[in-house]
This record gives structure tokens, sequence and C-alpha cells, in this order.
């Protein structure tokens, strides 16, 4: 396992230049924006705006700092603060955010449909890490692991590529972020072929 400490990653503008992120990790190693199978990344949200399209792909959001964020679905919006429930939704969705008072930093998932599939887990501390877990995303200041260097709030314990963090007790509040294959599609036997 390695630390991936906020303080030292590079922003990236936004695909669509309306906010900055900041890539934690991404799979297979080396993958651009364009050519991931999961991403594991930070974003400031600093004004009002559409989010990046993703067709294809799965987004899982989880509000980590600011005041809250109002997301408008075009059918219906979500209001976001941090300690709410992570967020599901497909990338294609066209999404705009409205900040309630102020910048928000967000967690972003995202994993390709029909390749992968993710989910992100909230654990107090003392806590373990559940079945699959590649990332814990530390909410607060705690201590490191084993002993070692702290972690601050959105530094990230992240897996080594032969392993996960399966059973890792959090040392604090923290985010969980489990990947597994996707479910194989399930053909019916007799069925035409479309």
């Amino acid at each position: 396992m390695r630390i991936v400490r906020r303080a030292e990653l590079t922003g990236q503008p936004w695909r669509n230049g309306g906010g900055v992120t900041w890539q934690i990790a991404a799979g297979p190693e080396g993958a651009d924006v364009a050519a991931f199978d999961w991403r594991l990344s930070m974003a400031e949200v600093a004004a009002d705006g559409p989010f990046s399209a993703f067709p294809g792909i799965d987004r899982t959001l989880t509000l980590i700092e600011g005041a809250g964020l109002a997301l408008d679905f075009g059918g219906g919006t979500v209001r976001l603060a941090p300690g709410d429930a992570p967020l599901s939704f497909p990338g294609e969705a066209p999404v705009t955010g409205r900040l309630i008072a102020g910048p928000v930093i967000d967690l972003n998932v995202m994993t390709r449909r029909g390749v992968l599939s993710h989910h992100v887990e909230p654990l107090a501390a003392g806590e373990a890490a559940p079945a699959g877990t590649v990332a814990l995303v530390a909410l607060s200041p705690q201590p490191g692991p084993a002993g070692g260097a702290g972690l601050a709030p959105g530094d990230t314990l992240l897996a080594d590529p032969a392993g996960g963090l399966d059973g890792l007790a959090a040392a604090g509040p923290a985010l969980a972020v489990v990947l597994r294959p996707a479910r194989p599609q399930r053909w019916i036997s007799g069925a035409a072929d479309a």
C-alpha cells in the first residue's frame, strides 16, 4: 500500500473547462481521461455550471468539503453536503451544479460500464474496509498506517496492484472505494440473437 498525498496532486482543468480536478489514481496504469477503466479523483467546483459528460461511465460523487452543492439532473435536483451518502449516476446524464454557499470539493469515482463496477462506503474510525477496497480516503486528520506519517483530509491509502485493503481498519472517518469486475451478462437459453 502507498499514501497519495492530496497536497502533492497536480490539478488539471475539467474536460469542459468548468473546474479543476486532481487525479489520485486510474487504471490501467498510464490511462488518460479518455481511456481509463476506473478513475479516482477530487474536484473543486468553484462556480455554477454543467458537469463534463462521460458516456459509458458510471460515477459516484461524495462531497467532502464546503457548504453544499445542488445537482440538477433536468428532472429533479439532489442536494449534497459533507456527510451525506455518496450519489451514483450515469456519466452521460446531463448534470448542472449549483453551489449553496461557496466552493466545494468532491471525491469522484468513475468506472467503465461493462468492465468494472464500484461503490463508495463511508467508514467510521475502527471500521474494517470491505472486500474489494482499493482506496481509503481520509476525511479528517488521522494517524498513518503502522505508525507511519499521519494522514491529512483528502490523503489516500492506495492498494498495491497485487492486493487490496480488505479488512484494514480505518484510523478515522474515511471513504472506502470498492472496485469489482462487472457482472457478466446472463443469456436466456433459446433466446433469439438481437
